[in-house]
């Protein structure tokens, strides 16, 4: 998570606020109270800690080990947290359409942090491909709300991405989408059903705010 943006959280929940952490096993957010999530308590923390470990609020009584798109509600009740986090989550998992409703039903408000798409179009910055291999959406906030976009293969063809050595010149924050929202938000999938609609919507972002004149590199 970005820092200032944790450092939002703990500054603006007074102590009695309850908070649900969805999707933190590898790196828990220890202000939580709940965490949700596939992995098991046992494995938590496998990329460190949100902060300080000393802090942790939750334990393994209030870890709950589910597939969070497993089309039944969260075990929890309407409204019974008072802010939840999915900090790098909702792009890794099959339906964060549906991951997004359970949110606004179980809290009152949160914050979600996902790739920008200046990153996540850019080649080369895990591997040799377009973005993080074991994403599956692309994520714009619009209007209000979320949209998903699936990250179809195409990407790493030339001229639907960014070059190589792009994404180094973002600053920590231009690396992220930071979407805050209280009481409720639409989310919804984004259908590009022809090819013309795609590899334009593609292209755009490919060269949004790019230099003039970049040279594709040799190998891409």
């Amino acid at each position: 998570m970005l820092a200032r943006s944790a450092q939002e959280i703990l500054r603006s929940l007074p102590d009695e606020a309850l908070v649900l952490d969805v999707g933190g096993a590898a790196r828990p957010f220890p202000r939580a109270d709940w965490i949700l999530d596939l992995a098991p308590y046992e494995a938590r923390g496998q990329l460190g800690w949100q902060g300080e470990r000393a802090a942790e609020r939750f334990d393994a009584t209030r870890w709950v080990r589910r597939d969070i798109c497993d089309r039944e509600p969260w075990p929890f009740d309407d409204d019974q947290f008072d802010f939840a986090i999915c900090s790098h989550t909702l792009e890794d998992i099959r339906d964060p359409v549906w991951a997004c409703a359970e949110l606004r039903r179980v809290a009152r408000a949160g914050y979600v942090e996902t790739p920008s798409l200046r990153e996540e179009l850019t080649y080369g910055i895990q591997g040799p491909w377009v973005g993080w291999g074991h994403h599956h959406w692309l994520v714009l906030a619009e209007g209000g709300g979320l949209e998903f976009v699936f990250k179809h293969h195409v990407v790493n063809r030339r001229g639907s991405h960014r070059p190589a050595g792009t994404a180094d010149a973002l600053s920590e924050p231009e690396k992220v989408t930071a979407f805050w929202w209280e009481s409720s938000f639409p989310a919804r999938e984004r259908f590009l059903l022809t090819a013309p609609e795609l590899d334009g919507f593609l292209n755009r972002l490919a060269h949004e705010n790019l230099p003039r004149r970049r040279r594709w590199p040799r190998r891409w």
